[in-house]
C-alpha cells in the first residue's frame, strides 16, 4: 500500500531533483518486413512501425499527466537493419534509402528518436553489414532521429579489427558531412563490445533477434535524487553510504516499473525490462559527477573516483533489481561528458582527462560516451580509442562502447554546443603518438581465455 508520506517523497523528487523517466522505447521487430525488393521492403518497414507505434507519444504524455512525472523522451528500437536489408541492399545508397524511411516513419509517430540502424559484426562482417557501415555518414546526415550503432567486439568472440578500422574511417567522414552542426551525425552513432539487446537508450538502442515482436522498454533516471540523498549523510562511513543509494536507487527503480506497467496495458505490448542507469542531462543538479563530489571528491576525475564510481553502480543495481522483477539493459550509470555539467566543468578544470574516463569505463555501465576531440584527430586513432574500449569490455564480460565526436575545424580549449539533452563539451585532448601499424593489421582479435565458457 502506498502511503501519504511516500506521494509527497516522489512529488519532491520530481519538483527539485531532476526525477523522470528518461524514456519509454518501443522494440519492434523489423523481421517480418524483410523482401528482395527494396521499394517494397521500404514500404513493409514504414507500414510496420507506424502501425505498432502509433500510439507510443500519446499514451507516454497520458501516463506522465495522470501520475505527474516527467517522461521526457518516448522511442523506437528495431530489428538491426544490417540484418533485414541484407537481401534487398546491393550498394550503401540502398541502406540510407531504408535510414531514410526510418526517419519518415519515426516523425509521423511522433518519436524523439528510433535505433536501429546497426550491424551486429563481432565476429566477420557480410557483404550487406560492410554495407551499412559505409553507409553511414550519408545515413546520419540526411536524417534527423536516426541513431546507429555497431557491436564489433564481445567476450565470446573477441574484437573484429577489421570493423574498428572501418569505423575510425566513418566516424571522421560523418564529422566531416556533418559539420555544419559540429559533427552531431557522430552524436548518433556509438561503437559496442557485448551490446545488450534490450537497451531503451540512444543512440544504442536496437531490438535483439531474441526479443518478441514488440515491447516495452522504461529507462529511469535520477541523478539529483541521489545527490540529495548523499547530503544528508555527507561524513557518514560507507555502510550509510551504501545504504542509502540503494534504497534511493530502489524508489526511483519502481517509479520507472509502474510507467512501465502502465504503459504495457494501455499498449498492448508486451513489458520487456527496466533499465537502472543514472543518466544525466546537462541541467543543473543532475549529474552524475556531483554525485562523486558528494561521496567525498574534490572533482571528477581525483584519486578515488573509479572507486566511488564502482560503488555507485554496484549499489544502484542491487537497489533497483529489488524493485522491478525485469532488469536489463545498461544498467548502472553514465558518464557522457557533454551531457553532465559537474563533468563538463572537471574537464575544463584540469580534473579529467579521457585516460581518467578511460579507466571509469572499467566500472560504469557504458564507456566513453559523448567526447568531443579535435577534428584534426587522424581515423586510426579513433580506431584506437574503440580498440581499448572495447577490450576493456571483452575481457571483464561487460558492455563497453564508444561515441566520440571529432569536431571539425576545432581543437583543444574550443567548446562545441549539441543543444538538447546533448548539452556541450569542451574538446578533449587525444594522444598523439601514433597507432597506425597496429590498426592497420586487420583481422581479429581472439577472445579471451574466460569465453570458453558452455
Amino acid at each position: 500500500m502506498i502511503n501519504i508520506f511516500e506521494v509527497n517523497e516522489t512529488n519532491n523528487m520530481v519538483e527539485h531533483e531532476n526525477l523522470d523517466v528518461r524514456t519509454i522505447t518501443m522494440g519492434i521487430s523489423l523481421l517480418d518486413c524483410i523482401d528482395s525488393d527494396l521499394d517494397r521492403l521500404n514500404e513493409n518497414i514504414y507500414r510496420k512501425i507506424t502501425t505498432k507505434a502509433k500510439d507510443l507519444v500519446k499514451v507516454g504524455n497520458e501516463i506522465s499527466k495522470e501520475i505527474g512525472i516527467p517522461i521526457v523522451h518516448k522511442r523506437i528500437s528495431v530489428t538491426p537493419i544490417g540484418l533485414i536489408g541484407a537481401a534487398a541492399c546491393k550498394k550503401p545508397e540502398d541502406f540510407v534509402t531504408i535510414a531514410k524511411t526510418l526517419d519518415r516513419a519515426a516523425k509521423e509517430v511522433g518519436v524523439n528518436f528510433l535505433g536501429g540502424f546497426s550491424a551486429l559484426v563481432s565476429k566477420g562482417m557480410t557483404p550487406a553489414e560492410e554495407l551499412l557501415i559505409r553507409s553511414i555518414p550519408q545515413a546520419l546526415a540526411e536524417t534527423d532521429v536516426v541513431c546507429s550503432s555497431i557491436n564489433v567486439g564481445s567476450t565470446k568472440t573477441g574484437l573484429n579489427m577489421d570493423a574498428v578500422k572501418l569505423l575510425g574511417e566513418k566516424i571522421l567522414e560523418t564529422a566531416e558531412l556533418t559539420k555544419e552542426q559540429d559533427g552531431l551525425g557522430c552524436a548518433k552513432l556509438v561503437v559496442f563490445c557485448n551490446a545488450p539487446d534490450d537497451n531503451p537508450f540512444m543512440a544504442g538502442a536496437f531490438h535483439g533477434v531474441t526479443e518478441a515482436d514488440a515491447i516495452i522498454n522504461v529507462g529511469v533516471s535520477g541523478p539529483g535524487v541521489v545527490k540529495n540523498a548523499l547530503s544528508k549523510v555527507r561524513g557518514e562511513n560507507f555502510e550509510v553510504l551504501c545504504e542509502t543509494i540503494k534504497k534511493t536507487a530502489f524508489k526511483i527503480t519502481r517509479v520507472g516499473q509502474l510507467v512501465a506497467q502502465e504503459a504495457s496495458k494501455r499498449l498492448g505490448v508486451p513489458f520487456g525490462i527496466i533499465d537502472l542507469s543514472l543518466a544525466p542531462t546537462p541541467a543543473v543538479g543532475d549529474s552524475v559527477a556531483d554525485i562523486l563530489e558528494e561521496i567525498g571528491l574534490e572533482r571528477a576525475g581525483a584519486p578515488g573516483t573509479t572507486a566511488a564510481l564502482a560503488l555507485l553502480n554496484d549499489q544502484v543495481k542491487k537497489g533497483g533489481v529489488m524493485a522491478s522483477s525485469y532488469v536489463g539493459g545498461l544498467s548502472g550509470a553514465f558518464i557522457p561528458v557533454s551531457e553532465d555539467q559537474g563533468m563538463i566543468d572537471a574537464v575544463k578544470e584540469g580534473a579529467l582527462c579521457l585516460e581518467k574516463l578511460e579507466a571509469m569505463t572499467c566500472v560504469c555501465s557504458v564507456g566513453l560516451d559523448m567526447i568531443a576531440i579535435p577534428g584534426d584527430t587522424k581515423a586510426t586513432t579513433i580506431s584506437g580509442i574503440i580498440a581499448d574500449e572495447s577490450a576493456i569490455g571483452m575481457i571483464n564480460q561487460k558492455t563497453t562502447a564508444v561515441r566520440v565526436i571529432p569536431v571539425i575545424g576545432k581543437t583543444v580549449g574550443d567548446v562545441v554546443e549539441f543543444g538538447g539533452l546533448l548539452g556541450y563539451a569542451p574538446i578533449m585532448p587525444v594522444n598523439q603518438f601514433s597507432c597506425d601499424a597496429f590498426v592497420n593489421r586487420g583481422g581479429r582479435i581472439p577472445a579471451p581465455i574466460h569465453s570458453f565458457k558452455n
